[in-house]
């Protein structure tokens, strides 16, 4: 999703950077030692006009080579000294500057661990990534350069032009007449180039964005073979970049040339005037030469002008993108509830209801009013079609997102009272997309529980069959990668449970961990699973029967609420929606799929309908398929052809089609059942 970008109202660059004085303030005395070296340094640049002046005047003037000698030497040690103090300066900001990025880089990324989950939905990993590395070099190179050469440069022409109005006052004006022209450009291109510097700096984190997206996407590029879409995607946002910085450029040369244009006219002029009093002998040719000098030596300082503005804008729009993370507000530790009655153990949802924040107003709330009770030591397989809001309502338990009403408590208190930290050590979560970060095997499962040892290790390598570990080039110690894509989504995939039951939670929520899993390997997972979840309270969201049968008792989430609750038999007896949810009842031409929805018991084997038989399965047995056999006759009767009979309703089951129904008519289950089964 790419971030709209918004023009900062009532902008000032000014207080932008004020904002950095909480990292400068520790090495200020560094900084401020810096400029003024580099004051001095630039100070001594304004003497050497003077030793000019002395050497015209007098050695030269009385043909004494001895003392133009002397004058070359002062001129030489001047020059040393100062290129001396400019060196000087530059290793007093080096380390301390480097440190300020470091701490600002730092600050970010901790930020950014603390902000909510709905932060990271919202806003693009490019624009992140973009204000953690380029935002915060132009900060330092800011801190390193403009921010001191503007101070010293402001006093270098203060100083200068002290020098050149003591000097000739006359021709002093005359290089004062372009100071007001060139106040007002610089005002008019400060506001121009700091909304463009803006655009820039936003369109560099959409290009990282998209940069970001091809390389992870880069299995997708390929298997679909959309290279050439992608490039065009980034050739388009990499020619709006360019044109964005031509624009700077353009601003750039038009600020340069009339900051140049302008004291080159005013020194041309004074040259003029100058020579004019010389040649009637008011004013001494030494004296006009350590004018033009002293003049020259101030073009620097006058035409870095727009160059230092436009570093100074750029690195306010640096820090204006920065502090727009930094102040985004963290997660909250403040509890709002008290603890629930004495006696409400287990994992109790009570009138959840939750909307993302940024959905429509109006919209329906994804969960609205949720109850349920998970008791101690039980496992809740958590049910419902696509859509639901099954993770959205597991991702309340670790408090990823915070519900926007009601509240869950565990073993009788509400998390909403508890520290983060203390939360998420009580409840492990596997998500249902693993996610695996560039480091080994080891350090990857280790993740869920701080202080856990080998043997834990080994043991959550167990529970999730994930042996493989062992035939890696170096076993736990093997680097997965980025991302862990150098394993299958299988390996992922245990990987990524056993991270989850490391730690021995007290509660443990699993967002469909078995699906990437073969029927082998999920068999096996699910007999060393089963020992986990006796240990702890479990929620389980579940797609599959197989991941079903893991659960002590089933709730059916539809609508946005908990619609059902029941062991797996009972809701396979008793609720249509659930039996087509898990057996997709109603996709072939058969009664037996048309009608009863618990034609099946949810495990894959499909129970006989009654067409040529008896359903005589008691409840929670597994039915197996019935041979069609004749029926033995009375003796002497004459064979009879059977007829296709309804078969014997569990109780409280639901009354049976008759054989002749149209099987054609819509029936209760019949219409989702054809596309579940898609």
């Amino acid at each position: 999703m790419r971030q709209e970008h918004v023009e900062p109202k009532d902008r000032s660059a000014v207080r932008s950077l004020l904002r950095l004085w909480p990292y400068v303030k520790p090495v200020r005395a560094r900084l401020f030692g810096a400029a003024l070296v580099a004051v001095v340094a630039s100070c001594l640049g304004l003497v050497i006009p003077l030793v000019l002046k002395w050497i015209v005047d007098g050695p030269v003037a009385d043909s004494d080579p001895g003392g133009v000698w002397l004058g070359a030497l002062y001129l030489l040690l001047l020059g040393i000294a100062e290129a001396v103090l400019f060196g000087v300066r530059r290793w007093m900001v080096a380390r301390p500057l480097a440190g300020v990025e470091a701490s600002m880089r730092g600050d970010l990324y901790r930020h950014l661990q603390r902000l909510p989950v709905a932060f990271h939905d919202r806003w693009p990993s490019g624009q992140l990534l973009s204000r953690g590395t380029t935002d915060l070099m132009m900060v330092r190179m800011f801190l390193a350069f403009p921010l001191t050469f503007l101070l010293v440069n402001a006093t270098t022409i203060l100083v200068g032009f002290v020098v050149l109005l003591f000097q000739e006052w006359t021709l002093g004006l005359v290089l004062l007449a372009p100071v007001v022209p060139l106040v007002i450009i610089c005002s008019a291109f400060e506001a121009k180039y700091a909304a463009v510097a803006r655009r820039a700096q936003d369109q560099v984190g959409d290009l990282t964005t998209v940069v970001e997206e091809s390389v992870l996407g880069i299995r997708i590029i390929k298997g679909f073979g959309r290279h050439r879409s992608q490039s065009e995607a980034f050739r388009v946002l990499a020619g709006k970049l360019r044109t964005t910085e031509l624009g700077k450029a353009r601003l750039l040369a038009r600020i340069w040339t009339l900051i140049t244009t302008l004291p080159e006219l005013a020194i041309g002029a004074a040259l003029v005037f100058g020579t004019i009093e010389v040649a009637d002998g008011g004013l001494s040719a030494g004296t006009l030469v350590a004018f033009l000098s002293t003049a020259l030596a101030l073009r620097w300082p006058v035409e870095s002008i727009g160059f230092l503005l436009a570093m100074s804008q750029e690195a306010a729009t640096a820090t204006e993108r920065y502090f727009e993370v930094m102040d985004a507000a963290e997660e909250e530790d403040t509890g709002r509830a008290a603890a629930a009655a004495p006696g409400a153990g287990g994992m109790v949802f009570e009138g959840i209801g939750f909307r993302y924040p940024d959905a429509e107003e109006g919209s329906a709330p994804v969960l609205d009013r949720v109850d349920l009770h998970v008791r101690p030591g039980e496992t809740m397989a958590l049910v419902g079609a696509t859509g639901s809001g099954k993770t959205t309502l597991t991702s309340l338990v670790p408090r990823l997102y915070e519900a926007t009403a009601g509240r869950i408590t565990l073993d009788g208190e509400d998390i909403t009272a508890m520290p983060r930290a203390r939360l998420r050590e009580l409840v492990s979560v596997a998500f249902e997309e693993p996610t695996l970060f560039s480091a080994s095997v080891g350090e990857n499962v280790l993740m869920g529980a701080e202080g856990a040892g080998e043997e834990e290790l080994l043991r959550a390598l167990s529970v999730a069959q994930a042996g493989f570990v062992q035939e890696l080039p170096h076993g736990v110690d093997t680097e997965v990668g980025e991302q862990g894509l150098s394993l299958s989504g299988g390996q992922r995939q245990r990987l990524a449970l056993a991270r989850a039951v490391v730690g021995r939670p007290r509660f443990l929520v699993l967002d469909d961990p078995l699906s990437a899993l073969d029927v082998h390997t999920e068999a096996l997972v699910e007999a060393a699973l089963r020992q986990v979840l006796a240990e702890t309270t479990a929620l389980v969201v579940a797609h599959r029967p197989s991941t079903v049968m893991l659960a002590d008792r089933v709730a059916l989430l539809s609508g946005g609420r908990i619609s059902a609750v029941g062991t797996h038999q009972e809701l396979l007896r008793t609720n249509a929606e659930y039996a087509w949810l898990m057996s997709g009842a109603g996709a072939s031409g058969d009664p037996g799929a048309e009608g009863d929805p618990g034609a099946s018991d949810g495990t894959g084997a499909e129970a006989d309908t009654g067409a040529e038989g008896d359903t005589g399965t008691e409840p929670g047995a597994h039915p197996q398929p019935v041979p069609q056999a004749q029926p033995v006759p009375e003796p002497g009767a004459q064979a009879q052809p059977v007829p296709q009979a309804q078969p014997v309703p569990e109780p409280g089951a639901q009354a049976q089609p008759a054989p002749d129904t149209d099987l054609t008519e819509p029936l209760g289950a019949k219409a989702p059942a054809e596309e579940g089964t898609r």
